[in-house]
């Protein structure tokens, strides 16, 4: 898959501008690697550890449940390979986005190169999120974990998940990994990096614990709902650099932003505080995957709580910020119309004064012409 960037200058192989430019052509050549080697006997158990799923369990028919056998998962080192694979091919979508979408819009906006930047990143970032949102609420809808929210701590630990569930994990751990060599990709002004790093960070902290200690139920509801709040703040930062009057998809995300909050904290404190510690097995087991123990617990429910306020403190900035440039901007507002208004009235004086100046002449006034004429 071919993907060029358009440019009149040729930089030097192997570059630093080079591999800027062609990223994404260099990338596209390493995932073909990969599944050119499913095509040969020799490699083909190397490139499956990279392209497909490991670690299946095949559970046989019973009477009582199904008259079909059940393929379920489980994680373990080999994830990491997927992951990498997996992560070229989010680079590569970045790029098909990047290149066909976004730019040929910010050609037609012509934004500022603040407003580029952020409008790149949210460009991004809303497509992302709404795949997310998608994908994760239809496995939430098909596994019944909507209809039944016991099913976030009952039968822990949930070792054996199902193929959607663990190829959207795998799919959500590749897309915040590749975001780390997009820093340089994309020339991230240097004093973003840090922010950009402690963001995608949280996102890895946070979706790799739900996957290594067994809570992908209770990680998929906070995710999907996170990421739906947040699809909103970015498409409405979107629809905001198109026209600035827009501003009721920020007062709509506000408010659902702190709904977001509360509902994640609600569900984790109801997971841990109440589900998981009246379980009947809690005792630290590896080879059970049994990660139930109240240190674990507290440490889980700990980081969910900081990571929480962290984002409120964020939000709170945020709108403190938004005010003072909107109580800023209403008094040069006023003045202008006053300093407007004024100048209309100078003018109609002016106009005034030159008529009567040109009537006092009698130069043209109707008394003097009946003068003349008597």
């Amino acid at each position: 898959m071919a993907i060029r960037k358009k440019s009149n200058k040729n930089p030097p192989v192997l570059s630093h501008e080079f591999v800027v430019q062609n990223h994404a052509d260099i990338v596209s050549c390493v995932a073909m690697i990969f599944l050119l080697g499913l095509m040969f006997e020799i490699t083909a158990k190397a490139a499956v550890i990279f392209v497909t799923l490991q670690y299946n369990v095949t559970i046989p028919a019973t009477e009582e449940q199904s008259a079909e056998t059940i393929s379920l998962y489980h994680y373990g080192i080999k994830d990491l390979a997927t992951i990498f694979f997996y992560m070229l091919v989010a680079i590569i979508i970045h790029a098909i986005i990047q290149e066909y979408v976004l730019d040929k819009i910010n050609r037609k906006m012509h934004f500022s190169k603040t407003k580029h930047s952020k409008f790149n990143e949210s460009g991004q970032l809303s497509a992302f999120y709404l795949f997310s949102c998608v994908w994760g609420t239809s496995i939430l809808v098909s596994e019944n974990y909507i209809s039944d929210p016991t099913s976030l701590w009952m039968d822990y630990p949930h070792t054996l998940i199902p193929f959607q569930m663990k190829f959207f994990y795998i799919s959500q751990l590749a897309y915040w990994f590749h975001a780390f060599p997009e820093l340089y990709f994309q020339k991230t002004k240097k004093e973003d990096i840090f922010r950009q790093i402690v963001y995608i960070g949280l996102y890895l902290f946070h979706i790799a614990g739900a996957y290594l200690l067994n809570l992908t139920h209770l990680g998929l509801v906070l995710l999907v709902l996170h990421y739906f709040v947040e699809f909103l703040f970015h498409i409405s930062r979107l629809f905001y650099f198109s026209d600035e009057r827009y501003q009721k998809g920020f007062s709509l995300w506000a408010v659902l932003f702190v709904l977001g909050r509360l509902l994640t904290l609600i569900l984790s404190v109801l997971t841990f505080g109440f589900g998981l510690a009246r379980a009947e097995d809690q005792q630290l087991n590896f080879s059970t995957g049994n990660f139930n123990i109240l240190a674990v617990r507290i440490s889980v429910l700990a980081s969910i709580c900081m990571a929480q306020a962290f984002m409120m403190w964020k939000f709170i900035n945020f709108q403190l910020r938004r005010w003072r440039e909107h109580s800023s901007s209403q008094p040069q507002s006023v003045k202008k119309k006053f300093v407007t208004a004024k100048g209309k009235t100078s003018r109609k004086e002016r106009e005034n004064g030159i008529n009567g100046t040109v009537t006092s002449n009698g130069a043209d006034s109707p008394r003097s012409r009946k003068e003349k004429s008597s």
